[in-house]
């Protein structure tokens, strides 16, 4: 059974899961790892390929998934991939939700020095496309996405996709962040995209995945702190 510390992605899946087997053993059926499965439950941010896998596996799609987040259809608990087109043959339509504008990234050396190996990176204001928009995201209108442009956090990230940013999304420890620094007269704006860890009135400690490093970054540097509320799928 969900908990109210699980991510609301995991809990619209598992309105998907298959009767007659608990969380894991579908996981296991899919084929999804256990601390994929444990990543995904608490920060909600798979991959495409992880909930296809899981929804392949529930005789359903990520496309009906999608769309009935998408549309806020009250789903039965008892409701299996039967059950879904039932639903749609009555007549459900998914609201269409505006995209988000994709920020242009790019890598910026790395934070504190030459070796500390703590991946830097720069976001741009010129916008080099858009990508769609999570449900979770429908009244944001500030947020945006950006692409993983490093692999500092693999393998919760993959270097080529894009995140989706919420500056309005309160932060928790455990989140992931994206860390905006002060500029010093650039053409972007230098910031951190890591796990925040903690979060006190003098400093931020963060920790990146590859090459395993944590870290402080004093409150006198940052801008802004905001929420990546996961992989856009």
């Amino acid at each position: 059974m969900a908990s109210g510390e699980d991510s609301q992605l995991y809990r619209d899946l598992m309105r998907f899961k298959p009767e007659g087997l608990s969380p894991n053993a579908w996981a296991v059926k899919a084929g999804v790892n256990r601390t994929v499965w444990a990543d995904m439950r608490r920060h909600g941010n798979p991959s495409r390929r992880t909930l296809e896998k899981l929804l392949a596996a529930a005789d359903s799609s990520l496309a009906e998934f999608e769309a009935l987040r998408i549309g806020g259809y009250e789903i039965p608990s008892s409701l299996d991939p039967a059950g879904v087109g039932e639903a749609k043959r009555r007549g459900w339509r998914p609201q269409a939700l505006p995209p988000l504008p994709l920020r242009q990234s790019r890598g910026a050396g790395e934070w504190g020095g030459a070796q500390s190996g703590i991946e830097l990176i720069e976001i741009l204001p010129s916008e080099q496309g858009q990508v769609p928009r999570p449900a979770s995201l429908a009244g944001d209108n500030d947020a945006y996405a950006v692409t993983i442009v490093g692999d500092s956090m693999w393998p919760r990230f993959r270097p080529g996709r894009s995140v989706a940013v919420s500056p309005r999304s309160p932060v928790a420890i455990g989140d992931d962040v994206l860390v905006r620094l002060h500029s010093d007269g650039g053409e972007g704006n230098p910031a951190l995209l890591k796990e925040l860890v903690r979060r006190t009135a003098t400093f931020l400690e963060l920790r990146q995945f590859n090459p395993e490093r944590s870290f402080r970054v004093e409150a006198a540097d940052v801008e802004a702190i905001e929420k990546v509320a996961g992989e856009v799928i």
